[in-house]
């Protein structure tokens, strides 16, 4: 018996906010302090930087819990099930239902329990619960459908990544800039095939990483000591990440007996374009090999960075044939890996 994922769906939010929005943003050094160059200067560094052109924040009246129900709703369709026998439902996010211009975040139900009630779903045995693990929340939230499944607990799972970052970002801050809202599920089951999941590695690095995300005070010192927002040292992080992730995706291709040759797209968080170029860049040399052509298809010049969203989103844009040059075929070899808060690390050998 192998798992496999049997539909997907994902939600875009359709309001776009381009990089030339935030040219009237005042934006501060962490202590405060005015930021010497011109925010046009800014904001073109930081396109060089992450890749991103614009990115897509969920209309005012949406919650993570609506647009993760939009996402499931979609891979129900896709996977031409009913709702009814879906043994778990796994929401990975963050921070929860946060409603635009408030605060405070909103767990209470969880935004499992809150996407079942709005699936309508009478059955009790569907069991619903969240998991915070920061981006990588998707990929791990795969990783227990399939222990859930093997272990016979379950037949079916359905597996959420949904967030809404704008709503916790420091308008002050240029990492703001890089975060974005989306939603994307998926159904897992068991198959008969050969297809489905060959190996996982999850890593939990928090010795001294732990806190390289975490919740702080505004740039602008004048703001409200007590109101946290999204902070991250993006050195650190962008070290972290060239560091460990291309050696637990080495491990997990490995532990498939896959060779890389034999492996067709690389589905990696989309954090930063750099970043990402690199991990792939240091991954194939672990191989002494050649990184093939149109192998990492990338979402992040117009999404952003969703967290947990990015790496379901992004796969049912190419498993529907909606991203230029990227395709998925039967038998297709596949990675998913991802990187974040925690700091967690995970990866997933796949065959399509």
């Amino acid at each position: 018996m192998n798992i496999k994922i049997t539909g997907t769906g994902s939600y875009i939010p359709s309001t776009v906010e381009k990089n030339e929005n935030f040219h009237q943003h005042e934006f501060l050094n962490a202590d405060g302090s005015t930021i010497k160059h011109p925010n046009e200067v800014i904001v073109k560094k930081f396109k060089a930087i992450t890749g991103i052109s614009e990115r897509r924040y969920a209309k005012n009246h949406l919650n993570s819990s609506d647009l993760g129900f939009f996402a499931a709703e979609k891979a129900i369709e896709n996977a031409e099930i009913d709702p009814e026998t879906i043994d778990y439902i796994i929401v990975a996010h963050n921070f929860g239902d946060v409603k635009h211009n408030t605060i405070q975040s909103d767990m209470l139900p969880s935004l499992a329990s809150r996407i079942k009630h709005s699936l309508r779903i009478k059955n009790p045995k569907c069991v619903a619960y969240d998991i915070l693990f920061g981006c990588p929340g998707w990929v791990e939230g795969i990783i227990q459908a399939k222990a859930f499944i093997k272990s016979g607990m379950a037949k079916r799972c359905l597996v959420i990544g949904t967030e809404t970052l704008s709503r916790v970002i420091d308008k002050h801050d240029r990492d703001a800039m890089i975060f974005s809202d989306g939603a994307g599920a998926t159904i897992v089951e068991s198959t008969n095939d050969n297809s489905g999941i060959l190996a996982h590695e999850t890593a939990t690095f928090s010795y001294d990483e732990a806190y390289y995300l975490n919740f702080g005070r505004s740039n602008n010192q004048t703001l409200d000591n007590n109101t946290r927002y999204m902070k991250m040292d993006g050195r650190k992080i962008y070290e972290f990440a060239l560091t460990n992730v291309p050696q637990a995706m080495k491990t997990c291709l490995d532990n498939s007996g896959v060779a890389i040759s034999d492996v067709k797209k690389i589905f990696i968080h989309q954090a930063n374009e750099k970043m990402d170029e690199a991990i792939l860049e240091r991954f194939y040399k672990l191989y002494n090999s050649e990184i093939p052509e149109h192998v990492m298809p990338m979402s992040i010049h117009k999404l952003g960075n969703s967290s947990v969203a990015t790496i379901p989103t992004l796969f049912d844009l190419v498993r529907k044939n909606q991203l230029a040059n990227h395709e998925l075929n039967p038998g297709d070899v596949i990675i998913f890996a991802s990187v974040g808060a925690g700091m967690h690390i995970n990866a997933i050998v796949y065959k399509y």
